[in-house]
């Protein structure tokens, strides 16, 4: 008789393999899954984005920000996070215990819909990852790398997931008030924007805040563009992602997300063009998509594509004067304009164009005065507990570098690395400029020492004419050395 192998055996939650939980869809388990690993992807590009920005000297340090917020925040998520955004026993304004460590998540569906609860976690912390790390924009080149972790450690807990909580949470008292935010616009772009503007007040201007806003020059703009490139690829899990489901809804907040951006970057040239005669920039078309994309966030669900478009292009209008102001404030890299004008423009606008609710689709003004509402609750308290949490650290420890160090730049400094090989005290191709500006002053100083060699002939030869040529000489010799001292 042949004999046979005997059955394998068949998968269980005793052999090693937990059960799907009853009425789990895998389309939609699949798209949420992909949606969380593009918005992980969201913070690499957001640091090549900021990195490109910054000065040569810092671009590690900025950079670093950006990725250390994944690992800090990714294990306050498990912890307490989560559980503080999602828990259901808290209350409107908190959630509480009842998911520490993620307990009470395995084989079970999360709350109206098809997805294991778990993955539903997944899927927020990524968003939390980005959220802290938007907040580095504003402080960079000045801000101690320590501090910056301990401040975004305590504003997770402190900021984000209350804010998380009102608005996505069990009973949160902004979604009871019946405000929408599809995909963040209020959770994550307000609340970091404004947290972003308070701390870089309460930290100062860099040294050289003056020279750095008029010339405003990035160090690597492919950096920022392959930065940019990438958070709006994975803006389509950020977006898309957030209808939970595999369904027309994820498809029309894709659509969505496109539109907005692609209106943002078309109108963000024409108004360069505009205002400066020439083509835009690089930087500043990217910068217009992101504003698109920020703009359409909270709305992203729920308006037309052709409402998407309006908003993306009447909205960059709006937000882009905000660029051109200078404040006091100075926010390394525009982060409150761009998330926190951007996301509350696009928080009114979601209250006008909403298919549901909205003004202009005859739903009155009730929609656009919660959207107000909540986003102006939000940024009173996220500066209120923003401004706590620095002056409680600032007595424990010093929250900016020293003058030295900052003139030195931060990448040796907090992280004994350079960016790039060969690099002097700036960006690359600094060591070739200061050599240009040396050999013009040794030109400079060669020719007054020429023209002083005239002094050595006899004034009896020369007419006063002559001598009045070799005085102007030597004068234009010194001005020229001067000149070019002061560059150095």
């Amino acid at each position: 008789s042949i004999r046979r192998s005997p059955p394998l055996p068949r998968y269980s939650s005793t052999c090693g393999r937990a059960m799907a939980p009853e009425g789990m869809s895998p389309p939609d388990v699949a798209w949420v899954l992909t949606s969380s690993a593009l918005v992980l992807l969201m913070t690499p590009g957001l640091a090549f984005f900021y990195g490109g920005l910054v000065q040569g000297t810092n671009v590690l340090n900025t950079m670093m920000m950006s990725i250390m917020s994944m690992g800090m925040t990714a294990v306050l998520w498990l912890f307490v996070g989560f559980s503080l955004a999602f828990g259901s026993g808290g209350g409107a304004f908190i959630g509480d215990f009842s998911h520490v460590g993620l307990s009470g998540l395995e084989s079970v569906l999360w709350t109206e819909t098809k997805l294991p609860a778990m993955l539903f976690a997944i899927f927020q912390m990524t968003f939390a990852m980005i959220a802290s790390a938007i907040i580095s924009g504003a402080v960079v080149e000045r801000m101690r790398f320590s501090a910056y972790v301990c401040f975004t450690c305590l504003w997770s807990v402190l900021v984000y997931a209350p804010v998380c909580h009102w608005t996505w949470g069990p009973g949160g008292w902004i979604d009871e008030l019946g405000a929408k935010d599809f995909a963040g616009g209020i959770v994550v772009h307000e609340s970091t924007a404004v947290s972003a503007l308070v701390l870089a007040g309460l930290l100062g201007p860099r040294l050289d805040c003056g020279r750095r806003v008029q010339e405003k020059q990035p160090h690597n703009v492919p950096f920022a563009i392959l930065g940019a490139s990438l958070l709006w690829f994975g803006w389509s899990g950020f977006n898309g992602g957030s209808a939970l489901a595999a369904d027309d809804t994820a498809v029309l907040a894709l659509m969505n997300t496109y539109q907005s951006a692609a209106a943002s970057l078309v109108t963000w040239a024409l108004l360069e063009r505009l205002q400066h005669r020439h083509a835009s920039s690089a930087s500043g078309m990217v910068t217009g998509a992101i504003v698109g994309l920020v703009i359409i966030t909270p709305a992203a669900g729920f308006v037309t594509p052709l409402g998407a478009v309006a908003m993306g292009a009447v909205g960059t209008a709006l937000v882009y004067p905000t660029f051109q102001l200078r404040l006091r404030v100075d926010d390394t890299l525009d982060a409150f304009p761009c998330h926190g004008v951007g996301s509350f423009v696009g928080a009114c606008f979601t209250g006008l164009f909403a298919k549901e609710g909205g003004l202009l689709y005859g739903g009155g003004w009730k929609l656009l005065g919660v959207q107000v509402l909540a986003a102006v609750a939000v940024a009173i308290y996220t500066a209120v507990v923003t401004a706590a949490i620095f002056f409680v650290l600032s007595r424990f420890m010093a929250m900016r570098v020293t003058e030295d160090d900052e003139n030195a730049g931060l990448d040796c400094v907090c992280h004994g690395e350079k960016a790039y090989a060969g690099q002097g005290t700036g960006a690359p191709g600094s060591d070739s400029v200061s050599a240009n500006k040396r050999n013009k002053q040794q030109i400079a100083v060669d020719l007054e020492a020429q023209l002083a060699s005239v002094r050595s002939v006899q004034s009896h030869e020369l007419s006063r004419g002559h001598l009045a040529s070799i005085s102007a000489m030597l004068s234009q010799g010194r001005s020229m050395r001067r000149c070019y001292s002061s560059s150095l």
